[in-house]
């Protein structure tokens, strides 16, 4: 080497958690935009900067990084029991959530896939339903917990993405707050009548 020659730089030490914590951005950015079928392993591994072999170590499969992905994008779903259900109703109608957006795309965009379809169901029941059916009172929980969450899905789905318009005026939806809280309070609550069946003497006060 010649004296005014420059040292090579010293190889870069890989950093396990800084590896996956880009695989799994990307992923999600491929995931969201492209669903699971038109999200490449290779392109994933491009975005992140690292070789592609990083992600069958790390994650097992395409599958098992979309399954981590699913995990990340719902863990911070609201918890909608009765004591809660005003501020759920509220967050619901006019909440611009970034995060909530994208896990939308990533669930619609990646349903059609059988494989995908049964990671998002199996993530949301073993996490976030469970931990709403372990919250409410009464029998039936995880039925009532099921129902809850499609509640949520469809107003956010016609909300956010269809762009329903009463569900996106501000001066409608102050009103339909109310109406939206007792739809949920409907299900939350624990059945009056102990055999796990709503009152059948009329609507809920």
């Amino acid at each position: 080497m010649s004296p005014d020659a420059s040292p090579a730089p010293a190889p870069r030490r890989r950093d396990a958690v800084a590896t996956r914590a880009a695989i799994l951005k990307a992923a999600r950015t491929a995931f969201t935009e492209h669903g699971y079928d038109g999200a490449g392993v290779r392109e994933i591994a491009r975005a992140a900067e690292v070789d592609a072999r990083l992600i069958g170590r790390y994650f097992g499969s395409k599958e098992g990084l979309f399954a981590e992905v699913v995990d990340i994008a719902f863990e911070k779903s609201m918890m909608m029991t009765p004591e809660l259900n005003g501020e759920a109703a509220a967050t619901l109608l006019t909440a611009q959530d970034q995060h909530t957006y994208d896990g939308l795309l990533l669930a619609l965009r990646s349903a059609a896939n059988p494989r995908a379809a049964a990671v998002m169901r199996d993530s949301i029941e073993g996490n976030y339903q469970a931990r709403l059916a372990a919250a409410l009172p009464g029998t039936d929980t995880t039925g009532r917990s099921a129902l809850l969450i499609a509640i949520c899905a469809g107003v956010l789905l016609n909300r956010m993405l269809l762009g329903h318009t009463a569900l996106n005026s501000a001066e409608e939806t102050e009103r339909l707050i109310p109406y939206l809280h007792k739809a949920l309070d409907a299900v939350a609550m624990a059945p009056q009548d102990g055999t796990g069946a709503a009152p059948a003497d009329g609507p809920v006060q």
